[in-house]
């Protein structure tokens, strides 16, 4: 019997045991929840709007992971085309160098001597061979007429190299409007629709700034011209990043002989589900500039050295898929690729909250004149074609539903920075900015809009929604100031002085 009740008292204290244990781990987790509700409104966020852990799920968020798989790029060559929303692109490397302390190739003034070819002498602090030690420049970013011998005296080779694009028809209205003050061709001509009808009426090679009227995006690209290709005969000899990187200065080429292609044959929009480039009716009769084409061993020469050489080559029409694929390409957070439109001209902009865009041909409605659009500018929208193509290409290897996703919470992110960052939540016309450290140079028969912030921010939200607001040339102030902090600035505020021709 005693036997009996020892182990019944064993079995019984056991129970009882596990029951403890049960009820204190009960007691313990209950605990940990309620410290964790009552302190969730009282806890302290990360300084500023944004947050890194924002997006951690790997599948949809690129360089999001908790356990990164790659290290973020931070060597970065955009060459800044005119007119294709490159400012834009420009805010997002300011923030992003700013925010990590980066050394940026910075210009004297505010171009690279556009439109002259690259000179590294050019750069800000640069010191050529011999000359002492060479600073590490991060990023290289601002207007130039791209020369890559010259990049490559600047920043490294491996260095990513990237671009945007945007379709000819609309940088051609954009470009008109712009820069009509500034090229003989543009001023000749009472309207684009004239221009485009008879573009030889008015343009005239070598006139003052008329290459902002004709293949403005080769012309950035740093190409050489046909009539250049005509009097060499053959392709540079091609030369290299490195001796091991195999990357191309120039293309190799076969002997560069003219033919007369089909004139249409440029004119033909991706065949892709995705892409919003408007058919042209080949049934529509070209205007004569069409038939001044090159040969198209030439232009895929050009595109094989743009391969060779560009890591990634955006798209000015799906700009958020850009940002994505971009943010992936360089192990990015989304965070660090959300930002507003700068440089927008007023004129034909239903709305520009946060970042929508106008999506017509650049205000060009009539199919005719996009077709003598993109025939004039014949060699920009074979890299528009081009670029469009791989674009697409690499959504495809990044996968859609993941892409569309992505989008999705960049578009949202945006929208809530410039609720809480924007008075009105969107840009406005430069009349209403009294601000002048946020208020964008005005160039052009348009205005430029910008942005005013919100009364009653935070210091933090301040500093972020500054960062997002700046534009271009005052964030460029801002940089050198920071880099040379003892240099003299040779100009107060850029609209004090003309700085010459912008673009986006």
């Amino acid at each position: 019997m005693s036997q009996k009740y020892f182990c019944f008292r064993i079995m019984r204290l056991w129970l009882w045991g596990s029951r403890g244990l049960w009820a204190a781990l009960v007691v313990f987790v209950t605990i940990g929840l309620a410290f964790q509700i009552w302190r969730g409104p009282f806890q302290k966020r990360p300084p500023g709007l944004y947050f890194p852990h924002l997006w951690t799920s790997t599948s949809d968020s690129p360089g999001s992971s908790l356990v990164p798989s790659c290290h973020p790029q931070q060597q970065l060559v955009f060459l800044k085309t005119h007119k294709s929303g490159s400012s834009s692109v420009l805010s997002l490397l300011h923030q992003y160098g700013d925010r990590h302390s980066l050394r940026f190739a910075l210009p004297v003034r505010y171009q690279f001597g556009y439109p002259k070819s690259f000179q590294a002498a050019t750069v800000k602090g640069y010191l050529p061979h011999g000359g002492g030690p060479q600073p590490a420049f991060h990023i290289l970013c601002h207007h130039m007429r791209f020369n890559l011998p010259e990049v490559l005296r600047v920043m490294p080779p491996d260095s990513f190299f990237f671009s945007i694009v945007r379709d000819p028809a609309a940088v051609a209205i954009s470009a008109f409007s712009y820069y009509k003050s500034v090229s003989s061709a543009f001023r000749a001509a009472p309207s684009l629709a004239a221009f485009l009808a008879s573009p030889r009426a008015f343009y005239r090679q070598g006139g003052r700034g008329d290459h902002y009227a004709r293949n403005l995006l080769w012309f950035d690209f740093g190409l050489p011209l046909p009539r250049e290709m005509r009097a060499l005969k053959r392709h540079p000899k091609p030369l290299k990043r490195t001796q091991s990187s195999g990357v191309q200065i120039w293309p190799s080429g076969s002997v560069f002989r003219p033919s007369k292609p089909d004139p249409n044959s440029l004119l033909k929009p991706p065949p892709h589900p995705k892409s919003n480039v408007q058919s042209v009716d080949h049934s529509m009769p070209l205007s004569p500039s069409a038939t001044d084409t090159v040969s198209s061993s030439f232009i895929q020469w050009a595109l094989a050295w743009l391969d060779s050489t560009f890591d990634l080559v955006l798209v000015a029409e799906y700009f958020d898929e850009s940002l994505v694929l971009l943010a992936d390409a360089l192990c990015w957070g989304l965070d660090d690729v959300v930002g507003f439109v700068h440089n927008a001209q007023a004129t034909g902009m239903k709305s520009v909250r946060g970042h929508k865009e106008v999506k017509d041909q650049g205000g060009i409605k009539d199919k005719q004149m996009i077709a003598r659009a993109r025939a004039w500018n014949n060699l920009d929208w074979a890299l528009y074609v081009h670029f469009n193509h791989s674009l697409w290409d690499r959504a495809d290897r990044y996968g859609r539903v993941r892409l569309a996703s992505a989008v999705a919470k960049l578009r949202a992110r945006r929208s809530a920075l410039a609720s809480r960052c924007l008075l009105g939540g969107g840009a406005v016309d430069p009349s209403q900015i009294a601000d002048l450290q946020l208020r964008p140079f005005q160039f052009g028969a348009r205005g430029v809009l910008g942005y005013v912030l919100r009364k009653g921010l935070t210091p933090q939200d301040q500093e972020e929604c500054e960062r997002l607001a700046t534009p271009e040339l005052q964030y460029k102030d801002k940089l050198d100031a920071k880099q040379f902090p003892k240099a003299v600035q040779s100009l107060s505020h850029p609209n004090a002085t003309n700085p010459g021709p912008k673009g986006s």
